[in-house]
């Protein structure tokens, strides 16, 4: 596996700077192809990889053999003799992200706040399918608002869906946040059959039952990767004491001197944590931890490498 030093990830805000720089480290990933370890965390049994989609090619006249589900009845009627449909496979996979940019993401204990960590993950996982000659687009989702770029195979779509990052991040929007059963109804908009999906968060409403309703009908057309962006302190607390927080609302004080405390906060993240890996593998749809104490690209190499 090749490695590459790429920079950390850094900071409270979104910066264009480095999630543009990181087109040159995209070059180690390769996600057009998936590996036995991400097969593993879908619970795939076989290669997690669909194959492409189909698209409608010509209709000519039917002769035996041909498979009668895809007879063109309209032309049949119209010329007196049957005739059929035919498809030939898509030469493309359109790669798309969804990108959480909502007020559980601006929270951070270590090097970067989740939504730079996700930012950063995004900008890979678009660079390395632009860089394999994928069309590449996706949704970036801020406070009650989702925008949408529509997939394209140009440098300019990238760094379109780049300033959207730095945009959203800068205004949180205000009133109700977008539950995720709302982004993935949206996103379904421009995720055609045979597309592969990121789905970049925290997860933190990923069990909603309406999520679920709705991933379990997209992934019968799109082939669906979650990558589930964490913070340290959201799992371990840190040593008893008296400790300054900040996320997305202000600052506010934290005392864990508890231990019964400390202990139930721990217990309940690794809960959520499990309980959302086994519903998602139940769709055989992988989940990808990253954690801001981590380098995305060495992660995403784990389970994108490039040959």
């Amino acid at each position: 596996m090749v490695k590459f030093q790429q920079q950390q990830p850094y900071g409270a805000d979104i910066d264009s700077s480095p999630l543009i720089a990181a087109r040159f480290s995209a070059r180690f990933l390769d996600v057009t192809k998936a590996s036995r370890a991400l097969a593993n965390l879908a619970g795939a049994k076989r290669s997690y990889r669909r194959g492409r989609g189909v698209e409608f090619d010509e209709v000519r006249q039917y002769t035996a053999g041909d498979d009668v589900r895809a007879i063109d009845w309209r032309v049949t009627a119209r010329s007196g003799e049957p005739h059929t449909k035919l498809f030939h496979e898509e030469r493309e996979r359109p790669v798309l992200i969804s990108l959480d940019l909502r007020h559980t993401m601006r929270f951070g204990s270590r090097n970067c706040f989740k939504s730079v960590l996700a930012a950063h993950t995004a900008s890979l996982l678009l660079w390395s399918a632009l860089d394999r000659g994928e069309r590449v687009g996706g949704m970036v989702v801020s406070g009650n608002r989702a925008e949408d770029i529509r997939p394209a195979r140009s440098r300019h779509t990238v760094l379109a869906i780049i300033r959207e990052m730095v945009r959203c991040d800068k205004n949180n929007g205000d009133g109700e946040p977008l539950p995720l059963a709302e982004q993935l109804k949206q996103i379904q908009r421009i995720a055609r059959p045979g597309s592969a999906l990121f789905l970049i968060s925290d997860f933190h409403d990923g069990l909603d039952p309406k999520v679920l309703q709705t991933l379990r009908r997209l992934v019968q057309h799109v082939q669906i990767t979650g990558v589930m962006i964490s913070d340290p302190l959201e799992r371990n607390l840190p040593a008893a004491g008296h400790y300054v927080v900040s996320d997305a609302s202000g600052r506010s004080a934290l005392n864990t001197g508890n231990r019964k405390l400390v202990a139930q906060f721990s217990a309940e993240f690794d809960e959520h944590e499990q309980t959302l890996r086994e519903a998602y593998q139940g769709l055989r749809i992988p989940l990808i931890p990253i954690s801001t104490d981590q380098l995305p690209l060495n992660v995403l190499q784990r389970y994108f490498p490039a040959h």
